[in-house]
């Protein structure tokens, strides 16, 4: 009787998809525990989604995008995550005696009577690739589910009888040591999968827990509603805010040693229509001592950087949203120019990473800390390198450029959506032209892209539309390397793990400086800039998508025209 791979290989001969004499090529190329299908993937001949296809299409079997389905459709009594790997399928869909079951293996469907009938089910097989099973196992049935769900018990079961005690949440008939563990696993979770961000929102009728990871939130098994006071009152203890205030918002900070690792969290409360909202930022130190090809520059824009940070004085801006990993790249450039001959002072708000060798001043603006108020007492310490967290008013801007002309070079950052939106936000301000252009030496802007999961990725074709979308030139397909993660443990089915830069590089040369000194446009400047061989942000994201670190759709996602 024929195994699947061997059908597989089958219809991949017959339908043209691979010639038969590539197998005997890939003979020899296996490792002991590889198949020849196996191979043919490995070596980029075809993908695991074009050999289901077929297979789908030769056993008249529907394919199914296990992306789509979310925990509620696997969620009934007699099939649990034990079961799934066991079987290798998974239930979903539950409508009166029907469910549907993804299999990998079209062989399998004889199996499924047994399991129909001990499940009392009629079940309608589909069809996925065997790495979107798994992931889709790991992803809607965690291990870790099993471990909140007899902690939630403990909790239950310590709750008091009366719900109207006027004492503490945490021991109003909580038991405490439950939900400091319960807390500290919501950490180690977080941290497990490389979240930047743990997001503890009081809803209507739940409590909902979402981690960000590479940029997305994703949610995570939320806790029952009534443990909501308890675990908030946890964490704003343990960030040394006052839990008896709930109507004004509160920042405080932890530092904790998990799994021999040291891990400081910046910790905001904000009151909410249903309670206190949460949100604990991971601050992650190794971030910091990223180089610049770390960051995502390609090693032309590594060299350009490196020249214009080089130089003995002038304003750098880097430019872009919230969360756009502006912080990082100045952090970068600072480890880059940190020398024992050189003194380099910040002013941030807030400090929020502690950088060896480096002087760091905290904003206060409630005793009269001001940026404008750090950047002077900075210029009388005699620097010979300033870093302003963020360029906010003219008092601000005008002493960062007073310093820049002074002999200091000067790092800060804008929230603007491009490099040359730069120069109208400083007009906005009401900074003069001529100040502009003698002083700013180069504005870089960026975004975050996710890269694409190493552990996962195949070779694709672009989406036709996304490729008419980009108004740049598309190589020809030799020099290009387009590729897509498939979904795998290790991006929790994302296809995804990790985030790069794309940026954008606009250098004030002199000829820019006339054009900027004379009160131009904004559409004056970057059309000099382009002209000059300025690389917009989404022509920089392309070279990336082209060489496969991230994905066509991701550029778009993230810039504009």
């Amino acid at each position: 009787m024929k195994s699947c791979d061997d059908i597989s290989l089958q219809l991949l001969v017959e339908k043209n998809v691979v010639a038969p004499e590539v197998l005997d090529s890939v003979k020899d190329t296996l490792s002991p525990d590889q198949t020849y299908l196996e191979g043919l993937i490995s070596a980029g001949y075809t993908t695991e989604s074009q050999v289901q296809e077929l297979l789908a299409d030769e056993f008249s079997l529907p394919l199914i995008d296990l992306k789509e389905i979310n925990a509620k459709q696997v969620t009934f009594d007699g099939f649990d995550r034990k079961m799934a790997l066991e079987r290798e399928l998974l239930l979903f869909d539950v409508t009166g005696s029907t469910a549907k079951a993804a299999i990998h293996n079209p062989l399998m469907v004889d199996q499924l009577d047994d399991l129909a009938v001990s499940l009392g089910l009629d079940l309608q097989p589909c069809l996925c690739t065997k790495r979107a099973l798994l992931n889709a196992i790991d992803r809607l049935l965690p291990e870790e589910s099993e471990t909140f769900k007899p902690l939630y018990q403990e909790i239950a079961e310590s709750q008091a009888p009366s719900a109207s005690s006027t004492s503490s949440p945490i021991s109003s008939g909580t038991d405490e040591g439950a939900i400091v563990q319960y807390v500290h696993l919501i950490i180690k979770e977080a941290l497990k999968r490389g979240a930047s961000d743990i997001h503890l929102e009081p809803l209507e009728e739940r409590f909902r827990i979402r981690f960000r990871v590479d940029g997305v939130l994703q949610e995570t098994e939320n806790p029952p509603k009534r443990l909501q006071p308890a675990i908030i009152s946890r964490i704003k203890l343990m960030s040394q805010m006052s839990i008896a205030e709930k109507r004004l918002p509160q920042d405080g900070r932890i530092q904790m040693d998990i799994q021999d690792r040291l891990v400081d969290f910046r910790v905001s409360s904000v009151p909410s229509a249903h309670g206190e909202t949460i949100v604990m930022r991971v601050l992650d130190k190794e971030s910091l001592q990223l180089g610049f090809k770390e960051l995502g520059l390609l090693e032309d824009d590594c060299d350009q950087l490196e020249k214009l940070i080089s130089q003995p004085d002038g304003i750098i801006l880097v430019t872009g949203p919230t969360g756009s990993g502006k912080s990082t790249t100045l952090y970068s450039c600072l480890n880059f120019l940190n020398k024992p001959h050189r003194k380099i002072i910040t002013v941030e708000d807030p400090v929020e990473y502690q950088l060896s060798g480096i002087n760091q001043v905290q904003v206060r603006n409630e005793i009269g800390m001001t940026f404008s108020a750090g950047l002077r007492a900075m210029l009388r310490q005699a620097p010979n390198i300033i870093m302003v967290g963020e360029i906010r008013d003219l008092e601000t801007v005008e002493i960062a450029i007073n310093a820049s002309l002074t002999g200091h070079l000067v790092f800060s950052t804008l929230h603007t959506n491009d490099a040359p939106s730069a120069v109208s936000r400083l007009r906005d301000l009401g900074v003069e032209p001529f100040l502009i252009s003698t002083s700013v030496r180069a504005i870089m802007a960026q975004r975050l892209v996710r890269r694409v999961c190493a552990e996962c990725s195949e070779p694709v074709t672009p989406d036709p539309v996304d490729l008419a979308t980009i108004d740049a030139d598309i190589p020809s397909s030799e020099t290009a390397s387009w590729r897509e993660g498939q979904g795998c443990p290790a991006c929790r089915g994302t296809g995804f793990r990790g985030r790069i830069g794309i940026f954008e590089i606009m250098n004030i040369t002199s000829e820019m400086e006339s054009l900027i000194y004379s009160g131009c446009s904004l559409a004056q400047i970057l059309s000099l800039a382009l002209e000059q061989g300025m690389r917009t942000m989404r022509q920089d994201g392309l070279r990336k998508a082209m060489n496969g670190q991230t994905t066509l759709s991701e550029v778009l996602a993230v810039t504009t025209n």
